[in-house]
């Protein structure tokens, strides 16, 4: 019975603080998407669609804040209550009391992982084509001249990456062996088909010893390494990335010899978040015991508050130095998580011999 009913209390406690947050995001992404009303076919009504797609990548994050924040919310209730000395009395001690609670956090890592696997990726490249063809634009670009990829030995330049992942302004440049450039291919348009590239209106440059020789092709295939979940990449950030999307993306870049730290920092991020809410709920228990009779719920929802605060600039902190400095990928998951999980444990400890 005290097992289902602190499962109950933090279960809907943290239910409540998730729904608050989801609509206090949702309030911040809408005044922040004013600013695009009116661009284009972007109105009103594109602009609530767009914040509605958003939301399950809002909860995917904020659901281990929602978790702290709501069992600081629950340990408090039941502290100033006397629930908690009473529960203790019964035979409770805090790490049994832990141990029962873990079943809570295991349904919001299950949770995180459905909503990050499933939902967010697909709603998240939705959102973003609704916003970039109401706003008639095409995806931001990281130069003037459009996006470089390395293909193999060869170079690419796409001028434009439209939000169904097709192609504009496609130039290929094909070097030999022993880096000569022998071909220059431009495409109008591109689009991925049965594994390979369908591109348009080609004007292909063949460079020989002395001449160079200029064809034109209406219609061409391009066998290339790069594929439309790669283009992704391009649309919606690495976070909001499936795993296995992030895996292939690693696995390209790595392939064409290059940098992939800032994707192998999300998937360790992503390896790593579904554990985060099993973590916050051992870190927020001990917390019931301690200042029992002064500042009741509402200091411990002010500590919870502070300590989700410290943990995302610590773990943004960490993830920019991981960057910086070229640490090992799994660090900058690693070392937030990890201390968290230390002083939850060292606080069970202490107040459990106190």
């Amino acid at each position: 019975m005290i097992d289902k009913y602190l499962n109950k209390e933090f279960l809907i406690n943290i239910s409540m603080i998730l729904l608050g947050l989801i609509a206090l995001f949702a309030f911040f992404d809408f005044m922040q998407e004013i600013n695009d009303l009116g661009k284009g076919s972007y109105g009103l009504f594109q602009a609530l669609i767009y914040i509605a797609l958003t939301i399950p990548g809002r909860i995917y994050e904020i659901i281990p804040l929602a978790v702290l924040l709501g069992s600081m919310l629950a340990v408090g209730q039941l502290s100033n209550s006397s629930e908690l000395t009473i529960i203790r009395s019964s035979g409770y001690s805090i790490k049994k009391i832990a141990k029962t609670l873990i079943l809570v956090g295991i349904f919001f890592a299950l949770l995180s992982i459905f909503i990050g696997e499933f939902i967010t990726p697909t709603s998240e490249k939705a959102a973003q084509q609704l916003k970039i063809n109401s706003k008639a634009s095409v995806v931001s670009q990281e130069f003037r001249s459009g996006f470089w990829i390395k293909d193999g030995d060869n170079f690419v330049n796409i001028e434009n990456v439209l939000p169904d992942a097709s192609l504009e302004g496609i130039n290929i440049y094909e070097f030999d062996t022993n880096f000569n450039l022998r071909t220059i291919s431009k495409a109008k348009k591109g689009q991925f088909v049965d594994g390979l590239w369908k591109l348009e209106a080609i004007t292909q440059k063949i460079i020989k010893e002395k001449t160079i020789e200029t064809v034109t092709i209406e219609k061409g295939s391009w066998k290339s390494l790069m594929r439309p979940e790669m283009i992704n990449a391009l649309i919606i950030s690495p976070e909001k990335m499936s795993t296995i999307n992030l895996l292939k993306f690693i696995n390209y870049l790595k392939k064409n010899n290059q940098k992939s730290t800032k994707y192998e920092v999300a998937l360790w991020e992503k390896i790593i978040h579904p554990i985060m809410p099993i973590i916050m709920i051992i870190f927020a228990v001990p917390f019931g015991f301690f200042q029992e009779r002064s500042g009741g719920k509402f200091f411990k929802m002010f500590i919870g508050i502070i300590a989700g605060i410290a943990y995302q600039i610590f773990n943004t902190m960490i993830r920019h130095l991981s960057l910086l400095y070229d640490w090992q990928p799994f660090l900058s998951a690693l070392i937030p998580t990890t201390i968290f999980f230390l002083i939850g444990i060292y606080m069970i400890i202490r107040f459990e011999h106190r």
